[in-house]
This record gives C-alpha cells, sequence and structure tokens, in this order.
C-alpha cells in the first residue's frame, strides 16, 4: 500500500511529456522505448472483488508469461515470513495506550463493537489497534457488502507467479505501510471505520450504490474514472498526497531500475494508474512509451 516517501522534490525531466488523458478503457498498460529492451506491464487491481465479477483476459495472461518478475505493492511472498510479519504485528497497535473507546462517542464505539462481535472478535483483542488497520482486515468493510464470496486479484496473480515460478518482489515495505497509518490522526481513522461499518450494513440499493459504482467502473476498465472516485472520498482528501501522490512519485525510480534489469509485471491498485500524478504518466514523464493493450 505505501512506500518511504523522499524528502527530494520530484522534478519534471525536460523531456517530459505533457500530461495527457488516459482515455482508452484498459486496466494492462504495455511500458516501453527510453533504452528498454523488452517492455514491461502495468495492471491496475481492485484489491478485493466479488467472485462473479473476477476476470483476468488473455492479454492480461500474455503480459504475466512475457514478464520474468511480478512486482506488487508489498512482496507478498514475504507474508509468510515470521521476520517479516512481526515488525508489521508489532506497529499495528496504537501509541500511547491510546484505545478506540477513547477516540469515539459511546454509542459510535458501541456499533463497531458489536460488528466485530459478529464476526467473532470481541473488542478486547482489537481496542488498541490502529482504526484503518482494522478497515484492512474486515472483509465486510472492504466489500461493503455482506455474504458474498470474493477473491484478491494480486493472490490470483501471484498463485500464477509461483506456478510459473516467476520472481515476486515489492514496491515498497509490510512495516513501512503500518508505519504510515500513524501519519493521518487516530480520531480520523476511527471515523473512517465507524463510517465503513455503518455503510457495510445498509440495505437499500441506494446506500449500496458507491460499492457498486466501484466495480462497474472497474469492469470497465475506466482509469481515470478509478482516479477520480478515490478522489472524492471526503475524509481522505487532506492526506491525499501522502497516501496516493507521493507512493506514486517514490514508485517510479524503483520501477525505472527493475525494468531496465528485466521484463516486469506490476500489479498495483488501479487508482494509482491515472491522472497526472498517476504512475503512467509518471513513466511517459521519464521518457518511456506507454500504451494500453487490448
Amino acid at each position: 500500500m505505501i512506500f518511504f516517501l523522499s524528502t527530494s522534490i520530484y522534478c519534471v525531466k525536460p523531456y517530459a511529456q505533457a500530461p495527457q488523458p488516459l482515455n482508452e478503457a484498459s486496466l494492462l498498460w504495455e511500458v516501453s522505448g527510453n533504452g528498454l529492451v523488452a517492455p514491461s506491464f502495468v495492471f491496475g487491481t481492485i484489491h478485493m472483488i466479488p467472485q462473479k465479477d473476477f476476470l483476468l483476459t488473455d492479454a492480461t495472461r500474455a503480459a504475466l508469461d512475457q514478464s520474468k518478475k511480478v512486482v506488487f505493492e508489498i512482496n507478498l511472498e514475504k507474508m509468510d515470513d515470521i521476520t517479516t510479519m512481526l515488525p508489521m504485528i508489532m506497529q499495528a497497535f496504537m501509541k500511547r495506550d491510546t484505545t478506540l473507546r477513547d477516540l469515539l462517542e459511546p454509542s459510535d464505539y458501541e456499533i463497531v463493537k458489536q460488528h466485530f462481535q459478529e464476526l467473532g472478535l470481541p473488542m478486547f483483542l482489537l481496542d488498541r489497534i490502529k482504526p484503518m488497520f482494522l478497515s484492512a482486515l474486515d472483509p465486510q468493510v472492504v466489500m461493503g457488502k455482506q455474504g458474498e464470496s470474493t477473491t484478491s486479484y494480486e493472490m490470483e496473480l501471484m498463485a500464477i507467479a509461483k506456478k510459473s515460478e516467476k520472481t515476486i518482489d515489492g514496491l515498497e515495505t509490510a512495516a513501512f505501510q503500518m508505519s504510515m497509518f500513524d501519519s493521518i490522526p487516530y480520531r480520523i481513522q476511527a471515523k473512517m471505520l465507524l463510517e465503513s461499518i455503518q455503510q457495510s450494513s445498509l440495505q437499500t440499493e441506494d446506500e449500496k450504490g458507491a460499492f457498486d459504482q466501484m466495480i462497474a467502473i472497474y469492469k470497465a476498465q475506466d482509469i481515470e474514472a478509478m482516479q477520480q472516485l478515490m478522489q472524492s472520498d471526503g475524509e481522505l482528501m487532506a492526506y491525499e498526497n501522502l497516501l496516493l501522490f507521493n507512493r506514486n512519485r517514490n514508485w517510479i525510480p524503483i520501477m525505472k531500475a527493475m525494468i531496465r534489469k528485466e521484463p516486469c509485471f506490476f500489479a498495483v491498485g488501479a487508482g494509482h494508474l491515472g491522472g497526472a500524478s498517476g504512475i503512467l504518466q509518471l513513466l511517459r514523464e521519464e521518457g518511456f512509451r506507454v500504451k494500453a493493450v487490448k
């Protein structure tokens, strides 16, 4: 999710292309030129999606076959390694003995408590965990709906990569992702968690519309609309540069180094692709040719 934020200012190269809207509908983009011996690929994922909506096209499978390395936001292969997981677990807890009860009104705390109890998770185990981490772990919050089978693009792609014995890598570390949660005030995190839980339990079609809209945009492969949808999230607007744009900028040197060594397949959240500060435009500014693959 999050990569180390450099203190240096990102400068546009003299040969940079002017920002161009990515009007072509595609989740898969080929990166070539600028001295590359072979093209690499960037694929926009949605981290969790209803099983019925999951699709991996022939073009995407072919791009995977052509690539020697598959790169995710974090190296998912290391998530089974206790030396990787332990620092992340330690950073899951709020500092200064802060608890979720401290951050919410009593009535709102009861809503959160009841929600996790229904999932079989008592609050005494969760009370000191950062609210955004709880959101990431809660399938109902992630999906916005209950009782629906889901799948993960990252897990599916990793399974294919491992079966093909490809190298797996990441653009950032899990421990750093966790540390970034401290950049957003815990009280705002708690408010977002509460709102997500309330939305996930709503029953009317209108109330579920935002989630359905996101899935529809993703299936339409409209990465510009996906990026705009992420920008419209009011509570996160103040942290947009931190959570999205700075991450994009700091991924670019890592991506450049990787693709100069070997053809890579990058699988990152679709919201990172589009826009003037999206990774596709940033790669163009570095002199690479970027084109949609159908």
